[in-house]
């Protein structure tokens, strides 16, 4: 009898990605990050990162996180029904929800965990999602662990949504209309006002991501939400404070009944540990310093707006529709991005190089901080040029 090898199928599965030139690794960034960081010893301007405001190296941050730790220890120790509360979630939450000028809001140890979580407690087997074909994967996992059938449009096809709506609406006791405000790997927005609009008439729940809205767009720093003037509208928004706020979890604000019920529902809030105080403390912080200093988000929209024009001057760019912080560049295939990416580290630049089956294309993906200078962003421009031209 032959023995085989249940584990075998992982080796080949290896393999058909470094053919595809699919295979990813991580890379490893000493010290703090920034508008330039150091890999393997060598600085690099940082055009990879998610640190918009520049917060997450600010000493205000770390000074926060440390008088928290002394206060409460490193780790909740428990999920927040049982022993995990702390004043500083609580502090944090109302806090968050004067920012998205919504009721309240309730704090998750991570981005992802809200989305599964708020997912799962607002829709089952009975229920239909509507969906934005170029969502975050972790509210592509959450429909599908929701059990909720699940109808998918094209990406901002507000006329497919229409469809879908007249189409399969009345089967379903509920239905939520799922979108991210700012499409991460993209950089454009969600078509909301008129997502609301087909939600209110078909009698459809809105969640919309602002992972890569909040404390980027808006007068406030309030998101998409807030940009669109859409603030009077009922939804549920989520967020994280990865990434804006320079700290770690995740987020979902809205009305008091709708954290009121998540509180009581949302299985990844439920029974998983509280987040950290630390990261509770440096995401209030930061909350704080970006009302104090309205100067970061302003100096980030000039920031984008510059590397967009300065990129639209070039010849041999497919650059993508961007109305925020994230500028993406097409190109014909994995092997050319990888390419791309190299050539900028031989120039002393880090970005990233993204491809399938994270995207569905190829693309340079480019994220602009409030940190950057101007002579950074030409320093960009110029080596993406030079390859460009070669090419």
């Amino acid at each position: 009898m032959s023995v085989s090898n249940p584990y075998g199928w992982i080796t080949q599965s290896l393999q058909t990605l470094h053919r595809a030139n699919w295979y990813r690794q991580v890379q490893t960034i000493d010290g703090q990050g920034g508008p330039t960081v150091s890999l393997a010893g060598k600085p690099y301007l940082n055009f990879a990162s998610n640190d918009y405001l520049g917060l997450a190296g600010d000493p205000r941050l770390a000074a926060a996180a440390t008088a928290a730790i002394a206060a409460y220890g490193t780790g909740s120790t428990g999920s927040r029904l049982l022993s995990g509360h702390r004043p500083i979630h609580r502090e944090l939450e109302q806090a968050l929800a004067q920012l998205k000028g919504t009721d309240d809001a309730l704090v998750f140890s991570s981005g992802y965990l809200a989305n599964l979580g708020t997912l799962a407690a607002l829709v089952d087997h009975r229920d239909v999602i509507m969906a934005d074909r170029y969502n975050h994967s972790s509210l592509q996992t959450g429909a599908r662990l929701s059990g909720a059938a699940l109808a998918v449009y094209d990406h901002n096809n507000i006329e497919q949504l229409q469809r879908h709506l007249a189409d399969q609406r009345h089967q379903y006791r509920r239905c939520v209309i799922v979108t991210d405000s700012v499409f991460s790997m993209d950089g454009d927005l969600c078509p909301l006002p008129e997502i609301l609009a087909l939600a209110e008439r078909w009698d459809a729940m809105v969640m919309v991501d602002e992972a890569h809205g909040t404390g980027v767009l808006g007068d406030t720093g309030g998101g998409a939400v807030e940009l669109l003037g859409c603030r009077h509208h009922p939804m549920v928004q989520v967020g994280t404070l990865s990434k804006a706020l320079g700290s770690l979890g995740g987020y979902v604000t809205g009305s008091a009944e709708l954290i009121d019920f998540l509180r009581n529902r949302a299985a990844t809030w439920v029974y998983t540990t509280g987040l950290s105080p630390a990261d509770a403390a440096a995401a209030r912080a930061a909350i704080a310093i970006l009302t104090q200093e309205p100067e970061r988000l302003t100096q980030l929209t000039a920031n984008a707006d510059y590397l967009r024009q300065r990129l639209d001057t070039l010849a041999n760019i497919d650059r993508l529709p961007s109305n925020s912080p994230i500028v993406c560049i097409q190109v014909k295939d994995a092997a050319t991005v990888l390419k791309l990416g190299q050539h900028l580290k031989h120039q002393g630049i880090f970005a990233a190089a993204v491809r399938p089956p994270t995207v569905p294309t190829s693309r340079l993906r480019m994220t602009i901080m409030a940190t950057h200078s101007q002579q950074d962003i030409e320093q960009l421009v110029q080596a993406v040029g030079t390859f460009m031209a070669e090419g």
